[in-house]
């Protein structure tokens, strides 16, 4: 199903969403403000936003670090990001973790960790006990090109397979695992190359056009709730900054750069409204400075929370 009008603009207004809350998290962390590292998404919105968005509500999703805005479509506020990173007292887990290390099985999320390809498995026991209760739920993995390479998540691609479980895997190829290329990482062209090494069907899209996304994470979710097995995406990008921002990607050639720059997602969805007649100037005016407003009331509110006292740092420790 094509997206409404009022769900096009929807989309674009968690694109500029997604987008705002990692610029002011870049502006928290200059500050001194964050406990330790910031990740961006920056110029993989798309991948968040077209995925989460094509789910329904009783679907499970595992994001990782560049997927705030799957947590934004999932209920979680900016304030929500923005006390985490800071280790505030409000905070999802009361300054005990750091930047998106939360989740909540009542919308659907689980809290992501830094051992990558480690939620696969976990997506597949979601899954498993989905079919068990006869539930019609989907299970999303995201992971990254290099977190492809993990023994855990070609454990979970092979389990998922042989069940045939209702899982989804998000293959985010942004180019680099840290500090090193796709290429000098591993030896196939495509990840969808991965999924066929386990008998599951895949499709690679343009991970910066966040119909396509759309598109794609609505029909593997189709797939996969049918009881045909799990399905991969590979969303091909680019990570536009460092691994964080302490790295300024020096390693990364400046033409590269370049060249995704003028891919950015939201520019490409800002010509496609436009071209298409689906937004006037209004209506992106109206999205921008309700963005901005609400950006602004989140961010003080994050900036006024406490820090948490010692005296709690081990209360929910039980051993």
């Amino acid at each position: 199903m094509n997206p409404s009008r009022a769900q096009l603009h929807e989309l674009y207004y968690f694109l500029r969403l997604n987008r705002r809350v990692d610029e002011q998290l870049v502006n928290f962390y200059r500050q001194g403000k964050v406990v330790g590292g910031v990740y961006s998404s920056l110029g993989q919105e798309a991948i968040s936003v077209g995925t989460a968005y094509a789910l329904e509500a009783q679907d499970f999703v595992a994001p990782l670090i560049r997927n705030v805005g799957v947590m934004l479509i999932r209920g979680f506020r900016p304030r929500d990001v923005f006390l985490q990173y800071m280790a505030r007292k409000d905070g999802p887990t009361g300054g005990r973790d750091a930047n998106t290390h939360f989740g909540d099985l009542a919308r659907g999320v689980l809290a992501p960790i830094s051992m990558l390809g480690e939620t696969l498995p976990v997506c597949c026991g979601i899954a498993l006990a989905a079919r068990m209760r006869r539930e019609p739920r989907v299970a999303v993995a995201y992971i990254g090109d290099g977190g492809t390479s993990t023994g855990s998540f070609h454990e979970g691609a092979n389990f998922a397979a042989v069940q045939k479980l209702a899982v989804v895997i998000v293959a985010e190829n942004n180019g680099w695992a840290y500090s090193t290329p796709t290429e000098k990482q591993m030896a196939i062209r495509s990840l969808t190359e991965r999924a066929q090494g386990y008998g599951i069907p895949a499709a690679s899209v343009d991970g910066n056009a966040v119909l396509a996304v759309h598109a794609a994470m609505a029909k593997a979710a189709a797939h996969a709730r049918s009881g045909r097995g799990p399905f991969l995406i590979e969303c091909r990008t680019m990570r536009m900054k460092g691994h964080a921002e302490h790295d300024d990607a020096r390693y990364v050639p400046k033409a590269l750069l370049e060249k995704w720059r003028k891919r950015d997602p939201i520019l490409l969805f800002e010509k496609f409204l436009r071209a298409k007649k689906l937004m006037t100037p209004k209506e992106k005016t109206s999205i921008e400075e309700r963005l901005e407003s609400e950006i602004r009331a989140e961010a003080a509110f994050a900036d006024s929370s406490p820090l948490p006292p010692g005296e709690d740092a081990a209360r929910p420790v039980w051993a």
